[in-house]
This record gives C-alpha cells, sequence and structure tokens, in this order.
C-alpha cells in the first residue's frame, strides 16, 4: 500500500429505520457485509464496513434504526446501540427517503444534531423519485432544518451518485494512519455474518411478528477440507411460531437453509453444508440475560 493514504476516520450511517442505511453500507464498501430486507429494524447490531483506496480508508458504522419506540428490552437496545454509535465518530451520514422528511425522520435528525460534528445529508432512494422536479424542493427545505456539511442525492440500490457521497465523506476525515489492515472489510467475525444471513432470511421470507420473535445461534462453525459446516439454532418466543417457521413438512425452514446456504457460499467463497433447528425460548427479547447470551450486547 502506498504512502499516499493520509485519511482515516469513522463514518455512521444514521437515520430512521428501513431507509436503507444497510443497502448503502454494502454498496459503499463493495460487498454485502450487513444483511437487508424490506422490513423496518432488520438491522439490531452495530457493525462496521471498511473500505481502503490508495487515498483512504473509511470505516462506516452501520446502526440500528433511531426511532421513539423505547418499550421492551430489544427496543432499548437498539436505541442505545445506535446512540452510541454516534459518539466519537468523524463524520455522520444522514439518510431520508426522496420521497420526503417524515416524523422518524425528524427523530432521528434530532439525536444527529446534538453531536458537534459535520453532518452529510444522502437523499436515498433516488430510483423511486417518479418526478426528479421535486428534488430541488426537499432539498431546500432540508437545507433549512439545519446546517448540513454536505446534501447528497443517492441512491443506494443502483449505486447512483454514491462516489460523490463518498468524496464528500473525505473532506472531514483526519490525516492519520489506517486503523485497520488494508485487506479488512469489517470487524465482525465469520460465524456472526453466518447467523445474519440466516436472520436475513427468516426477515425476507415471514411475515407479521415471526421475523422480530426470532434470534440465532451458530452452534458450530468449522473448515473441514476446505468446505464450511455450520449448524445454527433459530431461537423463537412462543411454541406457536416454531411450527410457522419450520412449515408443512419443513419446506420453510427448508427454504430459509437452502438460501442462506446459498448466500454464505458466495460471502465466503466456499462450500457450505448447514443444519437449523428451531427452538423455544419464551419471552428471549425481553429478558437481558438472555439477549446478552445471544449477543446482544452494548460491548462487541
Amino acid at each position: 500500500m502506498p504512502d499516499t493514504i493520509t485519511r482515516c476516520g469513522l463514518v455512521t450511517l444514521a437515520g430512521r429505520p428501513n431507509v436503507g442505511k444497510s443497502t448503502l453500507l454494502n454498496r459503499l464498501v463493495g460487498q454485502k457485509i450487513s444483511i437487508t430486507s424490506a422490513r423496518a429494524q432488520t438491522t439490531r447490531h452495530r457493525l462496521l464496513g471498511i473500505k481502503t483506496t490508495g487515498q483512504a480508508q473509511i470505516i462506516y458504522v452501520d446502526t440500528p434504526g433511531l426511532h421513539t419506540d423505547n418499550k421492551g428490552m430489544m427496543n432499548r437496545y437498539l436505541n442505545r446501540v445506535a446512540d452510541a454509535s454516534l459518539q466519537g465518530v468523524d463524520c455522520v451520514v444522514l439518510l431520508i427517503a426522496a420521497s420526503g422528511w417524515t416524523k422518524e425522520d425528524a427523530y432521528a435528525l434530532q439525536r444527529v444534531a446534538r453531536q458537534e460534528i459535520p453532518v452529510i445529508l444522502a437523499i436515498n432512494k433516488l430510483d423511486e423519485l417518479k418526478d426528479r422536479r421535486r428534488l430541488l424542493p426537499l432539498i431546500e427545505q432540508s437545507s433549512g432544518k439545519m446546517t448540513f456539511a454536505d446534501i447528497v442525492p443517492v441512491s443506494a440500490r443502483t449505486g447512483a451518485n454514491v462516489d460523490e457521497l463518498e468524496n464528500a465523506i473525505l473532506k472531514y476525515l483526519p490525516e492519520q494512519p489506517l486503523l485497520y489492515p488494508e485487506d479488512q472489510v469489517t470487524d465482525r467475525s465469520e460465524r456472526f455474518l453466518a447467523a445474519e444471513l440466516v436472520r436475513e432470511q427468516i426477515f425476507r421470507g415471514f411475515q407479521q411478528e415471526v421475523p422480530y420473535a426470532t434470534a440465532v445461534s451458530v452452534e458450530k462453525f468449522k473448515r473441514i477440507k476446505g468446505a464450511l459446516h455450520v449448524e445454527a439454532t433459530i431461537w423463537v418466543e412462543k411454541e406457536g411460531q416454531k411450527p410457522i417457521l419450520i412449515g408443512k413438512d419443513g419446506q420453510r425452514l427448508k427454504t430459509v437453509g437452502s438460501r442462506a446456504r446459498l448466500a454464505m457460499q458466495k460471502l465466503f467463497d466456499a462450500k457450505v453444508h448447514l443444519k437449523l433447528w428451531v427452538k423455544v425460548r419464551e419471552g428471549w427479547s425481553d429478558d437481558e440475560r438472555i439477549l446478552r447470551s445471544l449477543g446482544y450486547t452494548d460491548e462487541h
């Protein structure tokens, strides 16, 4: 790596749930690190995506959505993680959708505005905006809400203007050496990523409360002769959720397993053997001890 690297810093991607933070992180880093789905609050953990170029290392912090619901241990945990991710960083990218400001966006803005660091506004989902003429009034309206360091319209899904966003971010990073090895793309283990890929398929494949009532723990993660052998348990909160996840003749669980296995093979670039079980832990999401045992801790 040449000596031309001069800038390195942490950048938090913040915003309401389901505004596209994880999709943007994956786009910026250039590979899938954070799981995504069309459902709000898919992201439950703070996760770093590390991008190293010839001139800089940008450490992106993906976070749960900032939201007003503080009922239950899980929601309080999500809010704590999201808030803590705004501390000690060099810059914040606040995401809103091109459809305009919502009450939830206003809440996220309020949390972000408390920090004495540059805040870049990324107006996401540009690809969903049928009339581009609506963009200029939205930019003007946004400028009146706070003094943003920059306002950049982007599409995390298509990649439109993402380079411009990265260039805007670079201006606010300090000059310092790399914080991570140049080939590292996340701070999370492969075991953690495997559990997340299973959870992603549950969020994509099930409706109502079932995805929110599930957690995944990986019991076995071993490389044997170049192949990965993964065994994981999907925890649900109620006995009645178990048959929903398993499906008739185990069909729904097979679909989750098959899709998660393919995603793991792509991410880990290896053949994957995956076994899944579904077990019940009554009220796990509102029990601090169980939450901690499943990896829901403020430190990691």
